[in-house]
């Protein structure tokens, strides 16, 4: 029987950090790989050779990833929306500044505070840790300020729209993940659906956007693919998987919040971007915001 934690231990804070720290980083990756390849042929690409490797892996692990268990339906819906998030986030992209769809992204633990707790009650917050979690969307809001007040590309709203709707789509995939038959099974098959289903989306989606597929690209983008691949879509998913499986969804989705600010953070060490003051109170705001959302309930839930 698999046993669930009430709270985050040590071991998942450190995975947490570790995966928030390389999402960050693939920002950057991903702005490398696509001066010469589209957007959404990279992601096909980027899914499909995940998918390979994780298959690999399982087959390697004794894994069973075909066997009737009763979670198909439900794990093509969970791939459905993971597949949703991702295409909401590439075609924002065109509308709307990086900056403000990552605002709009990060309204994702909002919908599972909201959602998951009504169905398990367990993940109920309490006020201090709403005000934790509001603290440090605020935090991230400030650290990208920056693309609200200088950003007026024309049809903007349309990117916004899509950026909450990819927030909204990857709620609602953590929330498909602990409350139905895809929380029973493991984490391999669970990020199986996701990855394969998001395998067959794509490429349909970037045919019908025009865009021209080929394998003639500079070497940066092929290296950046391929850490994409490894690191990002196998190693860093199926981690995040196996911890949805034993820690709080709300707690963990506290910690994504570190992302858009990792990614500042690169933007500065590797791009020679300016460290701005604005950054360093950001990063106070959401570490401040993390301990408050996980902080431990006085009494247990019943």
């Amino acid at each position: 029987m698999m046993q669930r934690k009430s709270h985050l231990d040590s071991l998942a804070m450190t995975l947490l950090v570790a995966c928030c720290a390389f999402w960050g980083f693939q920002q950057i990756l991903i702005k490398l790989a696509s001066r010469d390849m589209p957007p959404l042929w990279q992601a096909s690409v980027r899914m499909a050779g995940a998918t390979a490797l994780l298959m690999l892996w399982c087959r390697w692990r004794g894994v069973r990833l075909f066997e009737r268990d009763g979670s198909l339906r439900a794990g093509l819906w969970v791939g459905l929306l993971f597949a949703a998030e991702f295409c909401m986030i590439y075609l924002g992209l065109q509308h709307t500044a990086a900056s403000r769809l990552t605002v709009f992204l990060y309204t994702s633990p909002f919908w599972v505070a909201l959602l998951l707790p009504l169905f398990v009650r367990a993940e109920r917050l309490r006020g201090l840790q709403w005000a934790g979690l509001a603290l440090a969307f605020g935090a991230v809001a400030l650290a990208f300020g920056e693309g609200f007040v200088h950003a007026s590309a024309p049809g903007q709203w349309r990117g916004d729209v899509m950026g909450l709707a990819a927030g909204m789509f990857w709620g609602l995939t953590t929330v498909a993940i602990r409350t139905t038959r895809v929380a029973q099974v493991s984490a391999e098959k669970s990020l199986f659906y996701q990855l394969g289903v998001t395998s067959l989306v794509c490429p349909l989606l970037s045919l019908a956007l025009g865009e021209r597929w080929g394998w003639d690209y500079s070497a940066l983008s092929w290296a950046s693919v391929a850490l994409q691949t490894v690191v990002g879509a196998f190693a860093s998913y199926l981690a995040w998987m196996w911890m949805l499986r034993h820690y709080p969804a709300t707690q963990m989705s506290s910690f994504t919040f570190l992302t858009p600010l990792f990614a500042l953070m690169f933007g500065v060490l590797l791009l020679d971007e300016p460290l701005s003051l604005r950054l360093l109170l950001a990063l106070a705001g959401v570490a401040i915001g993390i301990v408050l959302v996980n902080r431990r309930r006085a009494v247990p839930t019943r």
